[in-house]
């Protein structure tokens, strides 16, 4: 079992950043990767950004390259999603998602993002 806790969602004004965090706890050392996803009204939840936990290797839906990046604190069991130059467009809740190394995958509850001025 993999328990995953989010923080760090808010209101933002377009052009600002915001970071987001994902605390694993449980069986963290099962994990096989971390991410991020995020669903907007009346739209499919959709892949933002995941990380690799052996190589730290990472993967960005194009909407967010050279604006986003993930990344990872072992000794916390904790993923980051740094936010920059936010837009309207990036207005969801993010689910951050750990998938195990037998193929379980886990979601947290959600943070609101709300980019708007």
């Amino acid at each position: 079992q993999v328990q995953l806790v989010e923080s760090g969602g808010g209101l933002v004004q377009p052009g600002g950043s915001l970071r987001l965090s994902c605390a694993a706890s449980g069986s963290p050392f099962s994990i096989n990767y971390m991410g991020w996803y995020r669903q907007a009204p009346g739209k499919q939840r959709e892949l933002v950004a995941l990380i690799v936990s052996s190589d730290s290797s990472t993967n960005y839906a194009d909407s967010v390259k050279g604006r986003f990046t993930i990344s990872r604190d072992n000794a916390k069991n904790t993923v980051y999603l740094q936010m920059n130059s936010l837009k309207p467009e990036d207005t969801a809740i993010y689910y951050c998602t750990a998938r195990t190394i037998m193929s379980r995958t886990y979601w947290g509850q959600g943070t609101q993002v709300t980019v708007s001025s």
